[in-house]
Formats: C-alpha cells, sequence, structure tokens
C-alpha cells in the first residue's frame, strides 16, 4: 500500500508538472499563430490511452509515463518529421515566425516551471507556515549517522557553531556539510566545548554510504502507544514506561533502542524498564522485521519547535525567497556527482517517487511539487541538444550572428542530444534498480 501511495503522489505530481510546462509552449505558439500538431501528457508510442482533435491540435494521454510532448509545426524535435522540413515553410509553421517569437514559445515551458514552483511554495507558506527546529532546541543533544559518529561524533553532543557558516535546524547542519563543505563544528560534550574537524572526504562517505539523513534529535523513549498487532502486546509493558535498556547494554535513547532491538529479529529480548522509581527487567519477543510494535511519544512533548506563520502578502516574498533558495541548494548540489560516489546516488523515478510521504499527506504532496517544478524548469534550460535550453541555444545562435544553423546539425544535434538524454534516463532508474536489490532504495 505504501508504494501505492507513493507511486500515485509521483504520477499526479509529474501529471501537474508536464501538462503546465506542455501548456507554457502550446499558449504563445498558438498566439504567435504557430499550429500545434499534437499535446499530450505522457508518450502514446504506438497507441495512446486517450485523444481528440480540437481544432488543428491532437490531444491525448499516453501510456508511458515518463513526461510529455507538444508537436510544433515547422520544428526539429524528437519526431525527426524530414519530410514536413523538406517543404518550404508555411506560415503557421515555427521555422516561419521571428527568432524572438521563438525565443519565447521555446522558454515558455521553463519560465511556467519556475513560476509554478515558487507559487505552490507561496500556497504552502500561506496555508501551512514554516516549522522547524531550532538545534538551540534540541535538549537531548544529537544522534549522528555512522560516517558522522566516525568523524568523532557522539550520541548526545549538541552542535554549538559550524565555522563560516550559519544555521539554524538540522536540515541546514546537514546541507552545510554535503553541499557547502563546512568542516569544524563547535560541539558541547556533557557540559564540555570542543572542536570537531571533519575529514576533506567526509562528502565522498557519505555518499559512499547512501547517508540521506546525517543527524537525528536524541529523545528519550517513553511508551505512548502499544500496537495491538505488535507482540509489545503481550507483554507487561504499559504507556509510561521509559525503556532504557535492551538486553543489558543501556540505551538511553529512542535511536539507541531502535538499533539495539532491530538486531534481535525473531528473538526475545529482555528490556530495562524506568516505571516510576522502580527498574523492570521485561522480556518481550521481537517480530522478524525487528519490531515490538511500541510508539514513542510525539517529538512536541519532548521539543519547542519555531512556528513561522505568513499573511498572505508575507507569503509572497516568503515563497519566493524558497523557491531560489531551492534551485540554488540543488545547483550547488549537483558538484557531489562529479565523483565515483556521487555517481552511484543518481536516480531515477524509483528515487523520486521514495521522496514523497507514505501517507497521503498534502503539505509534503506541494512542498514536493514545488521542489520537482523548480528542478524541471533547471534541467529543461540545459544547453542541451533536445532539452529546450538546446534549442535556446541555436535560437541565441540565430539571433546573434543573423543566419539559421544548417537543418543538417539541427538534425544530428537533436539525435545526439535524444541519446543521451536516453542513456541517462536508463542509468539513473538502473541505479535505482541496484539499489532496490541492494535494499538501500
Amino acid at each position: 500500500m505504501e508504494f501505492l501511495i507513493k507511486a500515485g503522489q509521483l504520477i499526479l505530481s509529474l501529471s501537474i508538472l508536464v501538462t503546465l510546462h506542455e501548456l507554457g509552449h502550446f499558449v504563445p505558439a498558438r498566439l504567435f499563430g504557430t499550429r500545434v500538431e499534437k499535446f499530450f501528457l505522457f508518450f502514446d508510442w504506438k497507441f495512446a490511452l486517450w485523444k481528440r482533435k480540437i481544432g488543428d491540435t491532437v490531444f491525448g494521454i499516453g501510456w508511458i509515463p515518463l513526461g510529455g510532448y507538444v508537436k510544433i509545426s515547422g520544428m526539429i524535435d524528437e519526431s525527426m518529421d524530414r519530410e514536413q522540413m523538406a517543404q518550404a515553410p508555411q506560415p503557421w509553421e515555427f521555422r516561419a515566425k521571428p527568432a524572438w517569437q521563438r525565443l519565447i514559445i521555446m522558454v515558455g515551458g521553463v519560465t511556467v516551471n519556475l513560476l509554478l514552483g515558487m507559487l505552490i511554495y507561496i500556497a504552502v507558506l500561506f496555508t501551512w507556515g514554516r516549522d522547524h527546529l531550532p538545534l538551540e532546541n534540541v535538549t537531548y543533544g544529537l544522534h549522528p549517522s555512522s560516517v558522522m559518529k566516525e568523524q568523532g561524533l557522539a550520541d548526545g553532543d549538541r552542535i554549538l557553531a559550524v565555522e563560516g557558516h550559519t544555521v539554524r535546524s538540522i536540515e541546514e547542519l546537514g546541507r552545510a556539510i554535503l553541499i557547502d563543505e563546512a568542516r569544524t563544528l563547535t560541539i558541547d560534550r556533557q557540559g564540555r566545548t570542543m572542536d570537531i574537524t571533519l575529514s576533506t572526504d567526509v562528502a565522498d562517505r557519505i555518499l559512499d554510504r547512501n547517508e540521506k539523513t546525517l543527524f537525528t534529535p536524541c529523545v528519550p523513549f517513553f511508551v505512548d502507544t502499544i500496537l495491538p498487532d505488535g507482540t509489545a502486546k503481550d507483554s507487561e509493558l504499559r504507556k509510561g514506561d521509559r525503556l532504557i535498556a535492551v538486553n543489558g547494554t543501556p540505551t538511553p535513547w529512542f535511536t539507541q533502542f531502535r538499533e539495539a532491538v532491530g538486531e534481535l529479529k525473531g528473538q526475545q529480548a529482555t528490556l530495562g524498564v524506568l516505571r516510576g522509581a522502580d527498574t523492570l527487567q521485561l522480556p518481550v519477543n521481537v517480530s522478524d522485521q525487528g519490531l515490538i510494535g511500541v510508539g514513542n511519544r510525539p517529538p512536541e512533548a519532548y521539543f519547542t519547535f519555531a512556528k513561522e506563520r505568513y499573511s498572505l502578502l508575507e507569503s509572497i516574498p516568503a515563497g519566493i525567497a524558497y523557491g531560489w533558495n531551492t534551485l540554488g541548494g540543488y545547483v550547488s548540489s549537483l558538484k557531489l556527482l562529479f565523483s565515483a560516489s556521487g555517481v552511484k546516488q543518481m536516480g531515477g523515478f524509483g528515487s523520486i517517487g521514495g521522496l514523497f510521504s507514505p501517507t497521503w499527506d498534502w503539505q509534503v504532496f506541494w512542498n514536493m511539487t514545488a521542489f520537482l517544478s523548480i528542478i524541471l524548469a533547471f534541467m529543461n534550460i540545459l544547453p542541451i541538444p533536445a532539452l529546450d535550453g538546446g534549442h535556446v541555444v541555436f535560437l541565441l545562435y540565430e539571433m546573434v550572428f543573423r543566419r539559421t544553423p544548417n537543418q543538417k546539425v539541427l538534425e544530428v544535434a537533436q539525435m545526439v542530444g535524444m541519446v543521451l538524454l536516453l542513456g541517462l534516463l536508463l542509468f539513473s532508474n538502473g541505479n535505482d534498480v541496484v539499489k532496490w536489490l541492494s535494499g538501500r532504495l
């Protein structure tokens, strides 16, 4: 069910983004009197799930959910319609229009995606605001990932400062280390202030381990719920018990307890339990999934979150700024791909779908859709043949040098671009298959 929910969100999100992106091409094309022969959501190789001709345009839905397209008359695109291009230009064709009109048509999709991302962020901030956990409010310190522990950090450490950076939250801390190359952390360890210097190859190590989260807040484990289908329902555990040990090994924090129990799949564990002033030793069976069916108190019971709320007027500049910061962060993160470890992390539709919530959460959905919209805008404007940016490069050449690029050159560039994109698509989704088989997806 979790897979279906994530897949449904991914398909809906891509459907919105692709449709509006193609409308960004369609609307200016029609305004300039250019004929649009096809407008398709998803690809219709061999057949379409639905299609209908309205005016000069066939609208339809394909069966391959990998994107969509508009076919504009008189334009060299993935259709490679050489027969049409061999004839004399007609007034309604793309190639017959002034270069500035063709440029507007080509950048229309990117413009729509960029503005859509900003608009969604504005709406999200106005509707839900933005909550984050300030680092100074992480009462019990942080639980570092395995790489961070190898770098010298320990459970319960509190981050006081990051040299050269201002970080407000755990997410910003991770970004500062992985993307902005922060390497010196000032921490508080049980009342003692000290500096931790990270290794220069820490980013490669993080990518090689596929660690998606570098830090999580340490919290104690107070039993808040006992699930009816869990093994703990047959034990003597009660709501309000604090779980402090597993088989004699102290586990003062929830993450430590979860990891210790996860290593005892299908076995019986003896839990150290603090109940009032008494310390008890209670046996509990661990499921084959490494769980006992007990829920902790909600985060609000342990932390004070910063809750930012915006009026409609306040949400507009805040949403635009959030969108630009998202774009900047994504562009900065691309440098991580230029390493063996970074290339392994390239993902396709499986990785993207994994970013959505396992339950249908509209706030998460719209945040992800805004993020994907901005990324789609950036990727499409790259100067790669077959992408919008590739067409823009040739149009700018024409406008500067006052001559049209050779049609044969355009055809070859289109073919090369399509091969590159297909190779990238196969490689990234192949990475997803490898991750899935190895349990890392």
